[in-house]
């Protein structure tokens, strides 16, 4: 086998993350605030532990958000670090294999368990695993990913779980954190390492980025995205849903709904079902997209929305008229005064069955909350985050819900 000899600057790293890079614990947890540099570390250390001979599967619970996320983080830190030359870039199938030694790093969703029990890496066993997001992840598929790491190695295997903390009845607050203290940002014991960071630890953020999360007003998203504690979520408005495998669901009356967005916030679409005497809305696909132009969008849209409607942001008629001249039947949402409590209050009287591949939808599910006055008491007024994807929800059943509105004012008249 060939040695390789690497001459890299200690300033292309973060010096928090320095001692996890020989780090052996069975279990590792990186876990903080936004912007903490947790996955530009760990993309830097999946390069440099293949190039060592291991053998890693960087996994997402839903397979398509991993190319946008960690096989981007991975790619730039071949770049970055100037191992080009070592290693071949598969990106159709999505696998990086070392030249020197036939490591290899194979990326896989767990929306996909049959492709997961089948791979296997082309030279020895996998030996570790990194669950990016690992908050989105049940704790059945985690201990299902632990039984992945067998056959020998002359590496101790790892498991990696990389995530933002949410809330603490999370399955992994009670799972791993028993011991922890908030006081201090390492523990460690025998099997266990975890690590806490913030947008402090990150020498590599912007001025803008930093600023944006110290001037963070919302207590919880301060508490958690800011500082990196875990949280106590009460205040959430959508309880109604459930996750459930749609992808054998059929409808002919397909709805379609879509938040504009470019580079922050992303362009959001969704794809639904509408059962009116069930009371049932059935969440079948999503889009989820940054940094698209409207003529890149369209050519999304195209396949997916085909010869239907799609009801769009009408504050942005530009953008609609865009999509028109494109093939795209877009039209604008009506929206008007108190659109967006009436239409969250319309939604809440419905059960709201999401696909279990709809990950973003799922996320913004669980966070979008009320707004909260000076003295932090909850509001009639939903908070302006985490709802790209609801206000496509609520324009594509715009037509239900102020039909429905429409008809409950008149029976009070009557």
């Amino acid at each position: 086998m060939k040695t390789l000899t690497l001459k890299i600057e200690p300033s292309a790293f973060n010096s928090v993350y320095r001692p996890y890079f020989s780090d052996d614990h069975r279990t590792q947890i990186f876990f903080g605030g936004s912007s903490s540099g947790k996955s530009y570390f760990l993309g830097q250390r999946v390069v440099l532990d293949t190039i060592k001979g291991r053998n890693t599967l960087v996994l997402r619970n839903v397979a398509r958000t991993i190319r946008s996320s960690c096989w981007n983080e991975i790619i730039k830190a071949i770049s970055r670090m100037g191992l080009k030359e070592y290693f071949h870039v598969g990106a159709s199938e999505m696998v990086i294999r070392c030249k020197i030694n036939g490591s290899q790093i194979l990326f896989a969703g767990l929306d996909d368990v049959e492709k997961i029990k089948s791979i296997t890496p082309e030279e020895g066993p996998l030996t570790d695993l990194w669950v990016e997001e690992a908050t989105e992840i049940d704790y059945k598929d985690y201990k299902q990913l632990e039984k992945r790491l067998r056959g020998r190695s002359q590496f101790t295997k790892r498991v990696t779980l990389s995530f933002n903390p949410i809330y603490k009845d999370h399955w992994l607050f009670k799972e791993f954190f028993g011991g922890w203290d908030d006081s201090k940002r390492e523990y460690r014991d025998g099997t266990l390492s975890i690590l806490k960071t913030t947008y402090k630890d990150n020498r590599f953020l912007n001025p803008d980025d930093i600023r944006a999360l110290e001037t963070e007003k919302d207590e919880y998203y301060r508490n958690v995205y800011t500082l990196g504690n875990w949280g106590v979520l009460g205040d959430v408005i959508f309880r109604n849903w459930r996750t459930e495998d749609l992808s054998d669901f059929n409808t002919d009356k397909p709805l379609f709904g879509l938040d504009f967005g470019f580079s922050s916030d992303p362009a959001a679409s969704v794809k639904v079902h509408y059962d009116r005497a069930g009371k049932k809305i059935y969440i079948l696909d999503e889009l989820h997209e940054k940094g698209m132009t409207n003529s890149q969008l369209s050519e999304l849209l195209k396949p997916w929305v085909g010869g239907h409607y799609i009801t769009c942001d009408s504050s942005e008629p530009k953008s609609i008229k865009e999509l028109q001249n494109l093939g795209i039947r877009a039209i604008g949402a009506k929206k008007g005064s108190d659109s967006v409590i009436h239409g969250v209050q319309w939604l809440q009287g419905h059960e709201i069955i999401v696909d279990v591949r709809c990950q973003y939808t799922k996320n913004e599910l669980q966070l979008y909350q009320w707004r909260k006055d000076k003295d932090g008491n909850p509001m009639r007024v939903p908070e302006d985050r985490n709802n790209h994807l609801i206000d496509a929800l609520r324009y594509c059943l715009e037509h239900e819900s102020t039909a429905r509105y429409a008809t409950s004012l008149n029976l009070k008249g009557l």
